[in-house]
């Protein structure tokens, strides 16, 4: 095989009367047992997830690729809030890669061909009834109170009236108990059956731990035919039985708090000399039992000078973005860092698949509506918009609702 070839594998007698979500379990199995990162993913609106393992953590690389085109390596990128030694930017390479819509081969890289005798023997191994995911051993977060968040929320809220910020969104991490025997493959393809349009995905890496959840926001999308796609998703609301988003009321402080994302997103064009965009919205839109406000930005990459930096020039801008940090940006993450209290790792980050489903196609989202398995309990995480008009006991209330997309699969 030549570099960026491609070679598929036929599935062994010991798995040949698998099914595709046993072929899946089977195969993230080899990779646990043998200590490689992987991720699993289910994209909005598709039915088949997909897989990918790198051949080892040492393989995988910090920081994204110089372009998002179809000369980019193929991968999987999981990203956090803020980089650091604890939290590194990885970016896993699709060395071994399965589709369960063409269930009957997996597929390696050239660049992992020392795999094929050990992948071999892993496809031969019997199937494993319990996989043991990778654990994070950075301490568990702090987690507030109801006294201590709407403590910060008041904190937020005068540093606004104060001027020093614009907006922040402040957040809370919680602890759940895991159930005996929770199967975290599982919980996922239970989230990718209750949420058909989230981006629902399972990461496990080496120091890293592993990560579960169903995200609703788009951060950057590049499609094959050249259109590069953000959205400003803020403004939360419960989904009343009986109303259709198009009947959903408003208040004003929703409606600012998605004002300034959106504009946040239009300056990042304007920073970038980018004066040729398409803008729909905002509308309402439904993420499980929530509603949210979502305009959707649209770019012709052919129109664009240089569009082969495009993508990661607006990552780089983007990220984190006002809909999960504040603007502007560099004061909202000072407070963060001063007021907020834990270390977010990768909730509010953003992850996804580069080139894997074919070249030139990417899809990150924001790593929201998550929690990160530990030994014996899950860590779960939601945050609010504080604007000049919030109140700290409904801003608890919203992350309470926020929470309770991922906890619904807990048990």
């Amino acid at each position: 095989m030549q570099a960026g070839q491609l070679r598929q594998l036929p599935w062994p007698a010991v798995a040949a009367e698998l099914d595709a979500p046993a072929r899946l379990r089977h195969l993230a199995a080899g990779a646990l047992r043998t200590g490689r990162p992987l991720a699993i993913w289910r994209e909005p609106g598709q039915e088949h997830p997909r897989m990918l393992a790198a051949r080892s953590l040492e393989a995988s690389y910090t920081g994204l690729p110089p372009a998002l085109n179809d000369q980019a390596p193929a991968g999987f990128a999981f990203f956090p809030f803020r980089d650091s030694d604890h939290n590194p930017a990885l970016f896993l390479p699709a060395d071994v890669r399965y589709d369960l819509a063409q269930p009957e081969t997996v597929t390696v890289t050239a660049a992992a061909r020392e795999l094929l005798p050990g992948l071999t023997a892993w496809l031969a191994m019997p199937p494993l009834a319990e996989l043991v995911w990778h654990h994070s051993q950075n301490p568990v977060p702090h987690t507030a109170t109801e006294a201590e968040y709407t403590a910060l929320v008041r904190t937020g809220v005068a540093a606004i009236a104060g001027k020093s910020v614009v907006k922040v969104v402040s957040s809370r991490a919680t602890r759940r108990a895991l159930s005996p025997g929770f199967d975290p493959l599982a919980a996922f393809m239970e989230l990718s059956e209750k949420y058909p349009r989230a981006f629902v995905s399972l990461v496990s890496a080496p120091g890293v731990g592993t990560w579960l959840g169903a995200s609703p926001e788009l951060l950057a999308e590049v499609t094959a035919d050249g259109q590069f796609h953000t959205m400003a998703l803020a403004g939360t609301q419960p989904l009343k039985p009986g109303l259709l988003p198009q009947d959903a009321i408003w208040r004003q402080k929703e409606i600012e708090e998605q004002a300034l994302v959106a504009r946040y997103i239009v300056s990042c064009f304007k920073q970038l000399r980018l004066r040729e965009y398409h803008e729909t919205g905002p509308r309402t839109v439904a993420a499980g039992q929530l509603l949210h406000l979502r305009t959707d930005f649209e770019v012709d990459l052919k129109n664009v000078p240089t569009p082969a930096s495009l993508g990661t020039d607006m990552l780089r801008l983007l990220h984190p973005t006002s809909a999960v940090g504040g603007m502007p940006k560099t004061a909202a993450m000072h407070f963060l860092q001063q007021h907020e209290g834990y270390d977010r790792a990768y909730y509010s980050g953003f992850l996804g698949p580069v080139n894997v489903a074919a070249p030139g196609i990417s899809r990150l989202f924001v790593n929201l509506r998550c929690l990160q398995m530990r030994a014996t309990e899950a860590v779960l995480y939601a945050g609010t918009g504080l604007t000049i008009d919030s109140d700290p006991t409904r801003e608890w209330q919203e992350t309470e609702m926020k929470m309770q997309t991922i906890s619904a699969v807990l048990h």
